[in-house]
């Protein structure tokens, strides 16, 4: 769980307001949004979390293209268990 005020952040109180059918949560002129685009769902605590909205870029053709064998088998970290490990 994130304690924010580890963080040194500051908590502020907004409050859900109607405006016509929707419920609408204002964000504070403190906050500075590097998107303008969100996901939002309800957690299980009842507590609505925002996500920026980015793209998935394995969606994206150009950039699969331009990053197609970009790692090779020698990248990776070969896993070589020891016999007494994996063995009854």
């Amino acid at each position: 769980m994130l304690d924010i005020y580890e963080r040194g952040t500051t908590m502020e109180s907004v409050k859900i307001r109607k405006v016509g059918s929707s419920n609408v949560l204002t964000v504070p002129s403190s906050i500075n949004p590097k998107s303008t685009e969100f996901y939002v769902f309800e957690g299980e605590d009842g507590g609505i979390v925002y996500l920026p909205k980015r793209k998935n870029p394995f969606e994206d053709q150009k950039w699969a293209d331009e990053h197609e064998n970009a790692l090779g088998d020698d990248d990776f970290i070969q896993f070589n268990p020891l016999k007494d490990e994996w063995t009854e």
